[in-house]
């Protein structure tokens, strides 16, 4: 697979050259990005997925939800529906997506919405929300984001990838400088202040830009729709770890760090399960899974305990406050 991504390269100067004219012609105004007079929270990546986009928004959402209306706007990636449609509790993956529909599950008192045209979804929603974030909208030049948050991997950064089809990049590297925050995320817990330094300087950010870093704190329970357990009810106990995400090698280590003893099943990011697949899970009595796939799983309970470990965002080296108040610096501005 390494080999015939080296030998698609000449795509990858295509697909960069197509992309970098797309965004010359937006900087130079020539195809027109629209701003709002209230605040709109672009999170986005450079890459493809595997960024940590959702628990960013999660972290967002927990922080600002209680002294605003916060509306979440998704595309809905692979799902079975086109246009505008707000997302309800008991929605479908197939109407909604995997992601929106985890986001209004965990937060119901917010509102939730998936369309492809992110201008069109933000005028159906401008009138029920102070504070739209958008999921996944670096890329989408059509609007022009009070804030953008640009996310990267910490054993992954973008600027040691390149385009697709040979890389991961949607975008050239030089597409960062939009950013007005770049976060690092997925960092390892004991991250040193020189590994720090360093990512810094390759990332070379702009006079406008501050740079945070972020780690995946995993849950201490275990948790399905009737029920929550504490992690050690896994000790001992013979269960099948199933993923669709794009890089669930964090999650495996974390778990056998815990002296947990599993088979591992992993799928795509975004699998949606066929029935016969369906149907082999069945047969293992106990399943943990990511709170993503958890959504995409249909009720197993009659012959299988289903459970999903939840993660969240953290902010590292007493940040989080300073990154709290940029965010909330942007949404006083725009008032």
């Amino acid at each position: 697979m390494k080999l015939l991504r080296k030998l698609l390269f000449p795509f990858s100067l295509l697909y960069g050259g197509v992309t970098a004219l797309r965004n010359l012609l937006y900087n130079k105004g020539l195809l027109k990005s629209k701003a709002y007079k209230f605040p709109v929270i672009c999170v986005g990546n450079l890459s493809t997925g595997g960024t940590g986009k959702s628990p960013m928004i999660e972290l967002l959402v927990s922080f600002l939800k209680d002294e605003n209306r916060i509306a979440v706007l998704s595309r809905g990636y692979k799902r079975k529906t086109t246009g505008f449609r707000e997302v309800l509790s008991n929605s479908s993956v197939e109407e909604v997506g995997d992601e929106p529909l985890q986001f209004k599950r965990k937060f119901p008192e917010i509102t939730v919405a998936v369309c492809e045209d992110r201008q069109t979804g933000i005028e159906k929603l401008q009138n029920t929300a102070d504070v739209i974030l958008l999921d996944d909208a670096f890329q989408h030049r059509k609007v022009a984001a009070s804030i953008n948050i640009l996310l990267t991997p910490f054993d992954k950064l973008y600027v040691n990838d390149c385009m697709l089809p040979t890389g991961n990049l949607r975008e050239p590297k030089f597409g960062a400088k939009r950013a007005h925050i770049i976060i690092v995320t997925k960092c390892p817990e004991n991250i040193s202040n020189s590994t720090i330094e360093t990512i810094k300087r390759k990332l070379k950010p702009k006079a406008h830009q501050e740079i945070y870093f972020s780690k995946i704190s995993y849950s201490a329970e275990i948790i399905n729709h009737d029920e929550r357990k504490p992690i050690s009810y896994l000790k001992n106990k013979e269960f099948l770890l199933v993923t669709g995400i794009a890089n669930p090698r964090p999650l495996v280590s974390h778990l056998k760090n815990d002296g947990l003893i599993f088979e591992e099943k992993a799928f795509a990011d975004h699998h949606n399960f066929s029935a016969s697949e369906i149907e082999e899970l069945k047969k293992h009595p106990f399943i943990l899974t990511t709170e993503k796939d958890f959504m995409r799983l249909p009720d197993l309970s009659d012959s299988t305990e289903t459970y999903y470990l939840p993660i969240k965002t953290v902010i590292l080296n007493g940040e989080e406050a300073n990154f709290k108040n940029r965010i909330q610096k942007v949404i006083t501005e725009k008032r």
